[in-house]
């Protein structure tokens, strides 16, 4: 995996459910590491004036916004309590960062984010988050159709199944977007 391109003129960090309530889950790669390197990009992006910007999925203390499908693993009932949905410290203050609050799995769907991605000039997006096959993925899939440039930061996304992250990363990812590590974007954002 390495980056084959350079970064567009303006890409903006997508982090995907990096919030406490999902941090806690199980993961493939432990969870502290994508954090901690979830981090280093938020500080690099900041200090390059690029937009940040930080999605969580949260729903109406009713649960009355919660999605209704009929499936064999149906998701949550009932709406989790506030702190579900809080961002951790080490990603450091809110500052200007572009927070998106999405009730589905990825953050593009019943959301602003195109919306304010477009007004700020961006054209790729640099994806890492929780979980690889679920919101990122699905985050990365309209990301794509909607014609945006992505970098899929390998160390800063996990899941919580392993042969679903190995699916998204072996292949679908690679259709869809770029591939690197949290080094080689910070290199890239060094040119």
């Amino acid at each position: 995996m390495s980056i084959s391109t350079p970064l567009d003129e303006r890409p903006a960090l997508v982090l995907i459910d990096l919030q406490n309530g999902i941090l806690g889950l199980p993961t493939v790669h432990p969870s502290a590491d994508v954090l901690k390197n979830a981090a280093r990009l938020a500080d690099a992006f900041r200090a390059k004036g690029l937009p940040v910007v930080r999605v969580r999925v949260a729903w109406s203390p009713d649960g009355g916004d919660l999605p209704v499908s009929r499936t064999e693993a149906p998701g949550p009932r009932q709406a989790p309590p506030a702190e579900f949905a809080e961002f951790p410290a080490e990603l450091g203050p809110l500052g200007d960062d572009i927070v998106i609050t999405k009730r589905h799995w990825g953050a593009f769907t019943g959301t602003e984010l195109d919306l304010q991605l477009r007004r700020r000039g961006v054209t790729q997006i640099v994806l890492g988050g929780i979980s690889t096959s679920i919101g990122v993925e699905s985050t990365a899939r309209s990301a794509f159709e909607l014609s945006y440039h992505q970098v899929i930061v390998t160390d800063a996304t996990t899941d919580t199944d392993a042969a679903s992250h190995e699916h998204s990363m072996g292949k679908i990812f690679p259709r869809i977007a770029q591939l690197g590590t949290v080094d080689e974007v910070l290199e890239l954002l060094a040119r």
